[in-house]
């Protein structure tokens, strides 16, 4: 059963990593695989393997099924629907599921909208008409980052867009479901812990520790979660979850015990479990049946099952069943970081109280579990997320019984009874959280972050934490430190001396660009600001250069005054240390103060690393150009007999003045501009004769960039044309006599990535 169980996931697992779908022809063998795993056992780990992999591929056939048409994107559309859960705060706006029920076209069954400007109160289960213009599910593709395209494909949403006419917006009444009615519920005690304590961080808290609305919690305090190693505390997920299923497992056959007559009926135990499980659904629904907490639900209701039938054989048993049920019901929970987190901690779990003595004090068995939980799942973090807090064991401490035990209760109660010494008996807890987090944040090595380990060192490093974590008694078991190694102490890859190698990033419309040489780290731009809380630098630029191994720039240029380019900046020179900074900005910006060798980039600087040479070409010193765009920061990469120009926003204009003046060819080009129809002039191409140009756009933005006539213009000159918005970031490796181009979705293509590149 148990190897059964784990071939099932394993072809689920295979299916998710897979560039296209197999026909729908071969989900006819799906009856045929399941009636072999079943009938002979010689057969049932590879007849399983080929079930797992045919179940998801038919659930994956029916979500494609369910996106929007291509046809359909950006055109208006008057449409009916409900709002669907919680709506969520924007800075100017809220953003919202939607529930379509009528619409001129065929679209998806749920869709995500943005209604930006004043938008009128949104609750759960209101039904409104509305205008409205989508796109395709469609996400930012780049070196270890966050798979957008996926997320909305779990979630089960087929389209994003905004409301186009809010004037004319309807509401129609409201729908009447039990799932509103639980979501309308979970609003009411979000508004009620706020408007008691205001937009507070401990309003935030307890509301995510009451109804799993994580968004509530500002990034500020994820920050320091993340750095402290407390982030699995503060949604409803796996600990959450199991600790009200089991407090209520508990208290239920407590009770039942003292009822001889039920008792006699029905074990207390069995009483126990069919609590557990009416329990964590219930906390589930509450959390807003989020996909983290269904996969507990699943998890609890698998663990509860074998108790009630007198099946639970073993652990390993159990855990592998519950890890078929949970990928069963949501096939793509293998991609997410959180499943894989989950079923290793509980793994680890049972894996050193295997060999616990009943007279074993429990102080000491709750050690030993932390210290496994850390040190076993330290290898998956740095290759998930290339980071581990070191700090995490101390802050956990305190934080795992405060949270788990007083504050989530006292979360719940206050949701359910309208007392507000409840609430402020959170808020001050709260407060002394966050003073005891940001005392560990603060400590020397607080957190490890490196560059992403290989896979084969990962493993490796699993192997092991498992030989480290063997019972007291087995011999050598501090060599498991030496197969941990590899993942810890292994340099990243760097380029080989006189190459360079260039990451144009997908930030959407904006420009960040890494240049690396074997010893030196340039970033060029930081993408733009997507809100005054968010921008690409700190949730694009900087977990790449982390997963690759850059601690350190040592030159940092933005290119000119414009957010799409200088948006990132500040998230980037607060976390990196920059050795120099070369801007078109003016003298008074903000940014000029955050950088110790601030210098405005002006042709003739020219600079030598690795055997890779460096030279602004543009501006002069002392321009003062009448469009902004013209006093872009215009570099030249060269590495042997091949050369990359990165030109900014220049314009026409200033195209044609470096071609006059002696512009020289290069191998690639970063099209001016975002592909602009004011730039990529004929005279540039002719001068710069590239083999490759690259326009970094976002999908389906405004501008209409890159244009189709420069399009046809880089076609006519045989160039070969990379577009961010289609291809991802892309990857080109200058070399002497060589050009290497690769680009992220055909480095790592998906069956669901609605924009995959041409083949």
């Amino acid at each position: 059963m148990t190897a059964t169980a784990l071939a099932f996931a394993t072809g689920v697992l295979l299916l998710q990593q897979q560039a296209a779908l197999p026909a729908v022809g071969w989900l006819t063998l799906l009856p045929a695989c399941a009636a072999l795993a079943a009938w002979r056992r010689a057969l049932a780990i590879p007849a399983a393997l080929a079930v797992g992999f045919l179940w998801a591929a038919g659930a994956a056939h029916l979500r494609l099924a369910d996106r929007m048409s291509p046809e359909l994107e950006g055109v208006d559309l008057a449409i009916t629907g409900v709002v669907s859960g919680l709506p969520a705060p924007l800075e100017r706006g809220a953003r919202f599921a939607f529930d379509v029920e009528h619409a001129p076209a065929r679209l998806p069954r749920r869709i995500l909208l943005a209604w930006y400007g004043e938008a009128p109160p949104l609750r759960p289960g209101d039904r409104w008409r509305l205008s409205v213009r989508l796109k395709r599910p469609h996400g930012h593709a780049n070196p270890h980052g966050f798979d957008y395209e996926v997320w909305l494909m779990e979630r089960g949403i087929g389209a994003t867009g905004y409301v186009r006419d809010a004037q004319g917006a309807l509401r129609l009444g409201a729908r009447d479901f039990p799932g509103d009615r639980i979501e309308q519920a979970r609003a009411a005690v979000h508004e009620r812990f706020v408007r008691t304590l205001g937009e507070t961080p401990a309003a935030g808290i307890l509301t995510a520790l009451a109804v799993g609305e994580q968004r509530a919690i500002a990034n500020e305090e994820w920050r320091l979660f993340a750095r402290t190693g407390v982030t699995h505390l503060m949604s409803i997920s796996g600990l959450h979850v199991t600790l009200v299923s089991g407090l209520v497992a508990w208290l239920a056959a407590a009770l039942w015990r003292r009822v001889p007559r039920l008792a006699l009926a029905v074990p207390a135990r069995k009483a126990g479990a069919a609590a557990a499980i009416v329990a964590a659904l219930g906390y589930t629904l509450l959390a807003g049946f989020a996909v983290p907490a269904q996969r507990t639900f699943y998890m609890v209701s698998v663990v509860a099952l074998a108790l009630w039938s007198g099946r639970m054989a073993s652990p390993a048993r159990t855990l592998a069943l519950a890890l078929a049920v949970v990928t069963a019901l949501d096939p793509w929970a293998v991609l997410q970081p959180g499943f894989w987190l989950s079923f290793g901690a509980v793994a680890l779990i049972f894996y050193v109280s295997a060999g616990w003595s009943t007279g074993e004090p429990r102080l000491w068995q709750w050690a030993r579990v932390q210290w496994a939980i850390t040190v076993g799942l330290a290898p998956a973090a740095l290759f998930l997320f290339s980071q581990v807090s070191v700090a995490g064991p101390l802050a956990n401490a305190l934080a795992i019984p405060l949270v788990s035990a007083v504050l989530t209760p006292l979360a719940l109660a206050a949701a359910a009874i309208p007392a507000d010494t409840l609430l402020y008996a959170g808020e001050w807890l709260v407060h002394a959280l966050l003073a005891w987090l940001e005392w560990c944040a603060r400590l020397p090595g607080a957190l490890w972050q490196q560059h992403v380990p290989p896979l084969w060192a990962t493993l490796l490093a699993l192997a092991g934490v498992a030989w480290l974590l063997l019972p007291r008694g087995f011999p050598w078991r501090a060599s498991g430190l030496a197969l941990m190694g590899p993942a810890l102490v292994l340099p990243a890859p760097v380029p080989a001396p006189g190459e360079a190698a260039v990451t144009v990033f997908d930030v959407g419309q904006g420009l960040a660009v890494l240049v690396r040489t074997s010893g030196h780290a340039l970033l060029y731009d930081a993408g733009p600001a997507y809100g005054s809380e968010a921008d690409s630098g700190e949730r694009v630029v900087a977990p790449a250069l982390v997963a690759l191994g850059v601690r350190r720039l040592d030159t940092l240029v933005l290119t000119h005054d414009d957010t799409d380019h200088t948006g990132g900046a500040r998230s980037i020179l607060e976390q990196f240390e920059t050795g120099a900074l070369r801007h078109a900005l003016p003298a008074e910006h903000a940014l000029l103060g955050l950088a110790p060798a601030a210098a405005r980039c002006a042709r003739g600087e020219a600079w030598e690393w690795d055997g890779v040479r460096f030279e602004f070409l543009h501006p002069a010193p002392g321009l003062n150009a009448r469009r902004r765009n013209d006093e872009s920061c215009v570099l030249r990469i060269a590495a042997g007999g091949t050369a990359m120009l990165l030109a900014g926003d220049i314009e026409r204009g200033t195209e044609r003045a470096l071609a006059r003046a002696g512009l020289q060819p290069a191998t690639a080009l970063l099209v001016p501009h975002h592909g602009s129809r004011s730039s990529s002039s004929a005279e540039l191409l002719a001068a710069v004769q590239p083999r490759v140009a690259v326009a970094a756009a976002g999908y389906r933005n405004r501008f209409g960039h890159p244009a189709a006539d420069v399009e046809a213009r880089y076609a006519q000159a045989g160039t070969r044309l990379l577009r961010t918005d289609r291809d991802g970031a892309v990857y080109l490796q200058l070399a002497p006599g060589a050009l290497q181009v690769e680009s992220e979705r055909a480095r790592r293509p998906r069956y669901w990535h609605a924009c995959a590149p041409p083949a």
